[in-house]
């Protein structure tokens, strides 16, 4: 049985808090609980760096506890906490035990387990709204970061032709391989991976990991988009705006649109080879 580290943080600020999650993920944390002003984040054991929480927690004067608890039935935890997320009339995203929403005209159904991307986080949020005003039909799509597999899942839905998802952690490609199969995917390719293939051109890419990822991989992801092909980026705060938005310029992007939610952003650009 995998055994994860809980880490336990005080904090009473929800913008802080907001902030402490992106940089929790760039460092491997992949789940969330938050009760009141605790934050705690989970990790697995192995994959854990001391060294660099300590210092995350320090530049915010910031203390944790730390703590080891074996692998739960998150499918019995998410079943007390997770509720259905509607997008207007586009899309809900539910688990199995919720009833079926005919409201709206997709539906996504995961079981989200230790994985990031519920859609309840206001960047995945934001990257489904960013897909309803896109053409899927045939496309060839790229989904960095996978998580759940919920854009993945979606693209598909939209009328992708083929979709690549990667992730770099197991546990991630292990849950998206179970909601792919709930939601009768046939035209998704999962790989446990943190590059881009180079054989490979996309329409679309689809990218919600965190600002130094993104910037670390943009020149890559340039390259493997088509010409007028687009790249939807989130895990991003609006103070990584400018930065990131200076550096998609530089390489041909195209800022078409920009989500605003809770202190968090999305953009969509067009790449003009």
């Amino acid at each position: 049985m995998n055994e994860y580290l809980q880490v336990t943080i005080p904090v009473r600020d929800d913008e802080l808090k907001e902030i402490l999650i992106a940089e929790l993920i760039s460092i491997g944390f992949g789940s969330f609980e938050e009760e009141g002003e605790v934050l705690k984040a989970f990790a697995l054991e192995n994959e854990f760096d001391k060294k660099e929480l300590e210092s995350l927690l320090h530049r915010h004067e910031l203390h944790c506890m730390i703590e080891s608890i074996l692998e739960k039935n998150w499918n019995e935890e998410w079943e007390k906490n997770f509720e259905p997320v509607v997008i207007g009339d586009f899309c809900s995203v539910r688990a199995s035990f919720h009833a079926h929403d005919e409201t709206t005209k997709y539906e996504v159904v995961i079981t989200p387990k230790m994985s990031f991307g519920t859609g309840h986080h206001a960047t995945t949020y934001m990257m489904l709204e960013l897909m309803q005003g896109l053409d899927f039909i045939n496309a060839s799509v790229f989904d960095f970061g996978t998580g759940t597999g919920i854009l993945a899942i979606m693209a598909e839905k939209l009328g992708a032709k083929e979709v690549l998802a990667i992730d770099v952690d197991k546990w991630s490609i292990k849950n998206a391989e179970e909601n792919l199969e709930m939601n009768n995917c046939s035209k998704i390719q999962l790989r446990l991976a943190d590059n881009i293939p180079a054989d490979k051109a996309f329409k679309i890419i689809l990218a919600n990991i965190n600002r130094n990822v993104i910037l670390e991989h943009l020149p890559v992801m340039c390259k493997r988009l088509a010409a007028k092909g687009v790249i939807l980026l989130s895990g991003l705060m609006e103070a990584d705006f400018q930065q990131v938005n200076k550096v998609a310029s530089s390489l041909g992007l195209h800022l078409q649109r920009k989500g605003e939610k809770s202190g968090w952003i999305a953009l969509s650009y067009v790449f003009e080879s």
